[in-house]
């Protein structure tokens, strides 16, 4: 399954945002962003629940993709266009919960997660913290280039990078190896949402990215 174009993934984090998360979504997909992540574990599944419903039309009118860091279920009865699972989950359940359509991306940290990726299930991977972080300090030291590099090159599928990622990275991002870049703090911080975004969005453009789906 093809990844989102372009390959910009935003993860939400309503305690970081500036304004209200809707507003800082709907920036982002008028900037061009065409992928959102809900990622607000705290939540009850309740309250996860009523926020993809008011998230989903926002990204249904710019035609984005919305997905959900958390419970495969809660993604299903909301109608989301996927999940995103933490490193170890069990993906095979989730693609069991999830339609066929749907992607399933897990995030990876260290060579073995990678390597034990399974493409007939996973559809892409999330490797990070690609730089340090302010939104995730405690996910261990940054890979660095070469670090990314040797997760892109052990995973079967396409690797999104993550953590502390600017514009001034993106060029060397996509040298090492990764299919895209996510973000989540620079942008729920930012005064201007969409200027983050048009700056990430051109350096992938100038960044000559090669698509790899399956």
């Amino acid at each position: 399954m093809k990844l989102p174009d372009p390959p910009l993934l935003l993860i939400t984090d309503r305690t970081q945002a500036d304004k209200p998360l809707v507003d800082v979504v709907t920036a982002a997909l008028a900037a061009g962003c065409r992928w959102v992540s809900i990622r607000e574990k705290d939540l009850p599944a309740a309250d996860q629940i009523a926020l993809a419903q008011h998230l989903l039309p926002v990204a249904r009118r710019f035609g984005a993709c919305l997905t959900l860091h958390g419970d495969p279920k809660i993604a299903s009865a909301c109608d989301l266009d996927g999940v995103h699972l933490p490193a170890g989950a069990d993906a095979a359940r989730a693609r069991a919960d999830m339609d066929a359509r749907k992607l399933i991306g897990c995030s990876i940290h260290v060579l073995s997660e990678a390597h034990a990726l399974d493409a007939s299930v996973v559809d892409y991977a999330i490797a990070g913290p690609a730089y340090a972080s302010a939104s995730k300090p405690g996910y261990g030291p940054a890979l660095g280039s070469t670090g990314l590099c040797a997760l892109a090159t052990a995973a079967s599928v396409p690797v999104i990078a993550v953590g502390g990622i600017a514009p001034r990275h993106v060029a060397d991002v996509i040298a090492s190896g990764a299919a895209g870049i996510a973000v989540m703090g620079g942008v729920m911080r930012a005064s201007d949402p969409r200027v983050q975004i048009a700056a990430l969005l051109r350096a992938l453009a100038a960044a000559k990215i090669q698509p790899r789906g399956r």
